[in-house]
């Protein structure tokens, strides 16, 4: 049995029905648990179990372990295999946005000030919105915005003339659990690295960067070639939940397990988890109703130019038969005035 498969790992995953022996005896656990329906009963009990891994990508679970005031060294090595460069976390920043009070899905989730004065805002996305590009574009402006305040502030504080050289780089990541159609229209890659270029090769340095890892293509991909770099092992970490792909990563890369062993660990409270994967539930139906929203929207964006559209063809289809209408008049004048010639040539 595939329980089998992460019980040896880690001794503390429970059975089906001690699992559900410990909810029956609280009935606020036991009304929480009949609140969910079927499929997410079974999604919870199957990760509580080890049927399935544990889905990191859970706020609760990915900041229990890649929380940068506990564990500054994981986030670290993650940020530094995926900006290809040394990454040292100076500061850990608040991660509200200027633009959460507008929309709360622009709250960010890990904000975090490296050494050489980058900030890096690291976000995880269950559903692949609409408009990705102006969705980050506005996570990015709106952390360079913050870093101008506070370095104007901090240089004001201390008597030192602002300059806009002070201002350092700012990185979106941005982890798709189900990417946007944008992605799915490049099915061989996996991480995307954008900012702004100008077509003449100008040397200007632009402080914005992006970084898209849709991490629903990282599987079909690891699914067909395995785990090859320490990056895949990480991204892996992140998305998979078979317990066949964990027992591979655990082989390849033992340190993730003490990574998994903290999740299993809080499992172990039967009230955190089932908390934690209530608030899981409600995040992801309070993002799904915003998505069908601004689905709708666009629906509605599409339709109206299509109407527009049409309305132009019609006015145009409107002036034509005016022409028409013009010219048959027009022609039944040079008749009349002919008939009159005609007639006046036969007296």
């Amino acid at each position: 049995m595939v329980e089998k498969i992460l019980k040896k790992y880690f001794p503390m995953i429970r059975t089906k029905q001690e699992v559900l022996t410990e909810i029956s005896r609280k009935p606020s656990l036991d009304a929480l648990y009949r609140s969910w329906s079927p499929d997410q009963q079974k999604d919870f009990l199957d990760f509580c179990t080890g049927v399935k891994g544990c889905k990191m990508l859970y706020d609760t679970f990915f900041k229990q372990v890649m929380n940068p005031d506990i564990h500054p060294e994981r986030l670290e090595k993650f940020l530094s295999l995926l900006l290809k460069k040394r990454v040292k976390i100076l500061q850990v920043l608040p991660n509200e946005s200027r633009m959460a009070a507008e929309d709360s899905l622009l709250a960010m989730d890990i904000v975090v000030k490296l050494e050489d004065g980058s900030i890096a805002n690291i976000e995880m996305q269950k559903i692949g919105y609409a408009f990705p590009g102006q969705r980050s574009s506005c996570y990015s402006a709106d952390l360079l915005l913050r870093q101008y305040q506070r370095v104007k502030t901090d240089k004001k504080s201390r008597q030192i003339s602002f300059s806009y050289r002070f201002i350092k780089d700012v990185y979106t990541v941005i982890l798709f659990e189900n990417s946007p159609d944008e992605c799915k229209d490049i099915p061989d890659r996996y991480i995307h690295y954008g900012k702004t270029k100008f077509d003449t090769g100008l040397a200007v340095h632009m402080p914005q960067e992006y970084v898209y890892v849709p991490l629903d293509i990282f599987r079909e991909i690891l699914h067909n070639r395995g785990i090859k770099s320490e990056l895949d092992a990480w991204l892996t970490f992140l998305c998979e939940d078979a317990p066949e792909m964990i027992e591979l990563l655990i082989r390849q890369y033992p340190e993730f397990q003490e990574l998994y062993n903290e999740v299993y660990r809080l499992c172990g409270n039967m009230e955190d988890i089932m908390g934690c994967f209530s608030e899981a539930l409600q995040e992801m139906d309070k993002n799904t109703v915003q998505y069908m929203i601004e689905e709708q929207q666009a629906q509605i964006e599409e339709q109206k130019g299509q109407i527009e559209e049409q309305q132009v063809q019609l006015k145009e289809k409107d002036s034509q038969i005016e022409k028409q209408l013009a010219q048959i008049e027009e022609q039944k004048g040079q008749i009349e005035e002919l008939k009159r010639k005609a007639a006046a040539m036969a007296d």
